[in-house]
This record gives C-alpha cells, sequence and structure tokens, in this order.
C-alpha cells in the first residue's frame, strides 16, 4: 500500500530526517559512548535507555525514508468551491444537527483530537471533490452510516504546522 502524500508532507518528512542525523543521532551515540564508560554494561540502566532512545530515532529515520520511497504524490490544489486537502470545512450532521469544523490532510498528518481528518478516512473520503451547500453520505462499514451537510469551505495554505505523526 503506498501512502498519498503532498510535496509538503514529503519536505516535512525531508526535514524532519535531516533534524535526526545531524541532531539527534550524534547526541544519542555521545551518551551511549557516555554510559557504556559507566561500568557494567548488564547492571548499567543509563546505557540500555540510551541505546534504546539511539535505535527509536534511528527506526524513525528508516521509517521516513520508506515512507518517502514508497509514496503516492498527490496535488493538494483543488478548485475554490471543492473540498480538497488542506481545506478547513464546516459540516453539519444531519442527524442531530450538531455543527463541527475539520482539515481535510494526508493520512500522515491526521489526528483526530486536533480535527485533522484524513482524506482516506469515511468522512474525508466522502468530502472530497463536493461543494458548499451539498448533503453527503458517509458511509463507515457495513451497519453505520450518516449524512452531512458542508456548510463552509475554506482554502487553506499549508503553513506546516501540522505534524507529520509519530509511531
Amino acid at each position: 500500500m503506498y501512502d498519498e502524500l503532498t510535496a509538503a508532507d514529503i519536505k516535512k518528512m525531508e526535514e524532519e530526517i535531516e533534524y535526526r542525523k545531524l541532531v539527534v543521532r550524534p547526541k544519542a551515540l555521545e551518551d551511549v559512548k557516555e554510559t557504556r564508560a559507566h561500568g557494567d554494561l548488564s547492571e548499567n540502566f543509563e546505557y540500555h535507555a540510551a541505546k534504546k532512545v539511539k535505535n527509536q530515532n534511528e527506526s524513525r529515520i528508516r521509517y521516513l525514508e520508506r515512507m518517502i520511497r514508497t509514496a503516492k504524490v498527490i496535488s493538494d490544489e483543488s478548485a475554490e468551491d471543492e473540498v480538497g486537502i488542506n481545506n478547513t470545512v464546516t459540516v453539519q450532521f444531519v442527524d442531530d444537527g450538531s455543527v463541527e469544523m475539520y482539515k481535510i490532510v494526508t493520512t500522515v498528518r491526521g489526528n483526530s483530537l486536533e480535527n485533522l481528518i484524513s482524506n482516506e478516512s469515511p468522512l474525508g473520503k466522502a468530502l472530497l471533490g463536493k461543494k458548499e451547500g451539498e448533503i453527503v453520505h458517509v458511509k463507515v462499514n457495513e451497519t453505520a452510516e450518516y449524512d452531512v451537510k458542508i456548510l463552509k469551505i475554506e482554502n487553506t495554505v499549508d503553513d506546516g504546522s501540522d505534524k507529520i505523526r509519530s509511531f
């Protein structure tokens, strides 16, 4: 499976890789070297903790590099009156009348706690390409579905503030 990423997502990932290689990696290696000098490694908690931090950093670098290498690059441009990547959409849930605002982002930046929903989520997929005023049917699975009305679409510029998710 290829992740769909925008050019801005890839740029952020490349910046994180560079930071991890030039700043985090040397510090982690120094910490391992320093704690190793403290003696018996079998009982040296600091050494094991330093090794764990170093290995997590290397794992994150490999993960980001693999994501970039296998990514399908998509455009974050959309028509002025259509929902697209990086647009903020205000919707009203038809069943209870509640109103929510979501920003449509790629999977690596999705964070439902901050109302950043993925373009591959059921709601994100349903909203993409739709226009203000439309009622959109969202099918979550075989037993769950709902309708939302698009109240407002804001074309937002990707300012780089959304973080790439960490696993």
